[in-house]
């Protein structure tokens, strides 16, 4: 979970990233960051390149098959998720979606 979290980060950013950085954007320490990049770069899903501002550090970004990778999974999740509401009508959608995101903002600590 937490090295697709890191993948669809860096497409979300839509630029290289230092592992500080996608550290923090996923909530993982920066040694689980650092193996979740260097998993991710062993199976060629990222890239690290050098910091412009700073030769010393490296910044990752995603490769075309992390992208394909952050692709297929949205798709996969987005299918089960229409085939979870297909027998629902529009007015349950309508009221599952405020309930869902009450939920959502309940797990996050805020309120409406």
């Amino acid at each position: 979970m937490a090295s697709l979290r890191l993948l669809a980060t860096l497409h979300a950013a839509d630029r290289a990233m230092s592992v500080t950085e996608l550290a923090a954007a996923i909530g993982v320490d920066q040694p689980r960051a650092s193996r979740l990049v260097q998993a991710a770069a062993n199976d060629g899903l990222v890239e690290r390149e050098a910091d412009p501002d700073d030769a010393r550090r490296t910044r990752i970004r995603l490769t075309d098959s992390g992208r394909a990778a952050v692709h297929d999974a949205t798709s996969h999740r987005r299918g089960a998720i229409e085939a979870a509401l297909e027998g629902f009508t529009d007015e349950e959608r309508a009221q599952f979606a405020t309930l869902f995101a009450r939920f959502a903002r309940g797990l996050h600590g805020r309120r409406p």
